[in-house]
């Protein structure tokens, strides 16, 4: 918000979308923090929430089903600055409200007055916010250390305040509201979810046990879908890693949550689904079973899904997160019976080579079983709600292919004016077929090396996607394939990254789809 923004009026635009210009085009932590730190003390508290969602790319409204094709031939944008953000915010959920037949027309004539009268730098902005592609680099983490100092709060008790309440706009805007006194009143409670703790990676398992340098436990990495688990009584609320009630399509976790010998606990764990060996179903048809809304009872028919639990972050009314993880998992073992805990071994000496190998050998077990691969996690760290520290670390094996670029995205924000998401190509026959995008593991040496290289080979640019020559050759990892009906051979990349260009490859030695299905083949179709 710029510094003239009369008090009491919702935030310009105009300087939220300044704000975030500079912050991702600086590099410099503290003078991020700086910059929000100046926008969050000028904002009128119970705007704070909103701005913190626009500037982390996360719109209130969710999904608003707006993409490239609506947002073609814009309207010339305004010489003055005049909307707010609560003028966007009010637009953008008159969108929501437009479904069914004729309402395109009706969603264009409003994202359309909304652009006229934005300026040239606000309609940027709204565009890659409107196109999820608002992203500032750990904006999370700054803007909460940026909320704290605003407020005057420590750093740490406003974090912890954040994965107990899971929300940082409205921990903000009790802050900014109150003052450091609200704080307090953000604890754990029975059936309020809190932020899970995240892993960070490691690329094998003795690496891992090394770093942590401490005893640890080496757990199966289950292939899933992540939930905490509350109950209360006769109360159970499941929620997903993103912090969604899904309860009311899992009823098999609810009966599970309920044979449980205590009336009061939070769990965290994955929902998996098993078939008649005892192998894990595809992450695809787990996915699929708890997205489904309608007709849960077939569904569950169809495929039953079971929790298999890792942590326990209350148990009979008291709160375990501060608990080393050694302790927490006695008052879990307490608590679930074995079928329904995760398999794991222990690590009591990191630096005893026959641990280690037996580590090793409990991976490759696992990975035989048909999970992901394991997790290594200090026997002494207490749960660190919504962060992603090192006290958790993965350990997956990790896949290569050569691909070929079939076209590229312009970038935005830090990666205006280079060519980031690239669309990546198998060898089919005489051709190529598309298996996904990726813009993760780009450095910036990178980037302007592969803008120069395909701004070379480019046959068509519509201002968002510059089609090229299929010619430049790169290295992927990705994690395994899923099937997808959005790709032609039906299939695409997990969690793919670039590693490298191989402009000294030619791409008719890239992998082939064929190739690509014998070595890594996808889950079967349901």
């Amino acid at each position: 918000m710029t510094p003239d923004t009369p008090p009491g009026e919702s935030p310009a635009l105009a300087g939220l979308a300044e704000v975030s210009r500079e912050v991702a085009a600086d590099s410099a932590r503290s003078r991020k923090t700086a910059l929000l730190a100046a926008l969050f003390a000028a904002t009128r508290p119970d705007q704070v929430g909103l701005v913190i969602s626009y500037l982390s790319g996360r719109l209130p409204q969710g999904r608003v089903g707006v993409g490239p094709g609506l947002l073609k031939n814009l309207p010339p944008p305004a010489g003055a600055a005049t909307l707010t953000v609560t003028d966007a915010d009010d637009a953008i959920t008159a969108l929501t409200r437009l479904t069914g037949p004729g309402s395109r027309a009706a969603r264009e004539r409003v994202l359309h007055g909304l652009m006229a009268a934005a300026t040239a730098a606000e309609q940027r902005f709204l565009t890659r916010l409107l196109l999820g592609e608002v992203r500032q680099g750990a904006l999370d983490a700054i803007a909460l250390d940026a909320v704290a100092e605003a407020a005057h709060a420590p750093a740490g008790a406003v974090r912890r305040a954040v994965m107990l309440e899971g929300s940082l706009p409205r921990v903000a805007t009790a802050l900014l509201t109150e003052g450091p006194a609200a704080l307090d009143r953000f604890r754990l409670t029975v059936g309020t979810p809190v932020l899970p703790m995240l892993a960070h990676t490691a690329p094998t398992v003795t690496e891992a046990v090394r770093t942590l340098a401490a005893p640890c436990a080496v757990e199966e990495k289950l292939d899933g879908i992540r939930v905490q688990v509350h109950r209360d009584g006769d109360l159970v609320r499941v929620f997903t890693r993103s912090l969604d009630d899904i309860t009311g399509r899992l009823p098999d976790i609810t009966e599970a949550a309920r044979s449980i010998a205590s009336d009061r606990f939070v769990l965290d764990g994955e929902v998996i689904a098993l078939d008649r060996a005892g192998r894990p179903a595809p992450f695809q048809e787990i996915a699929s079973r708890v997205g489904s809304r309608t007709d849960v009872e077939a569904a569950r028919a169809a495929l039953p899904l079971t929790p298999v639990f890792f942590d326990v972050l209350a148990a009979d009314g008291d709160d375990t997160l501060d608990l080393p993880a050694e302790q927490r998992h006695t008052v879990l073992a307490r608590l679930v019976p074995e079928p329904l805990r995760v398999r794991r071994t222990l690590v009591t000496d990191p630096d005893d080579p026959h641990t280690l190998a037996a580590a090793e050998e409990f991976m490759a077990a696992a990975l035989r079983r048909g999970h992901e691969g394991v997790l290594v996690k200090a026997l002494d760290a207490p749960y660190a709600a919504g962060r992603r520290g090192r006290a958790w670390l993965k350990v997956k094996p990790v896949h290569t292919l050569d691909l070929v670029v079939l076209a590229a995205e312009w970038g935005h924000g830090r990666r205006t004016g280079l060519l980031s998401n690239l669309h990546l190509g198998a060898r089919d026959g005489d051709g190529f077929v598309m298996l996904g995008k990726t813009f993760k593991g780009l450095t910036d040496a990178m980037l302007t090396r592969q803008t120069e290289l395909l701004g070379a080979l480019a046959v068509d640019d519509d201002g968002f996607t510059v089609r090229v020559r299929p010619e430049l050759v790169v290295e992927i990892a990705y994690d395994g394939l899923q099937r997808s009906p959005r790709y032609p051979a039906g299939i695409t990349l997990r969690f793919a990254r670039v590693l490298r260009h191989r402009p000294d490859k030619p791409a008719r030695q890239a992998d082939t789809i064929q190739r690509i299905l014998e070595q890594s083949p996808p889950p079967p179709a349901p």
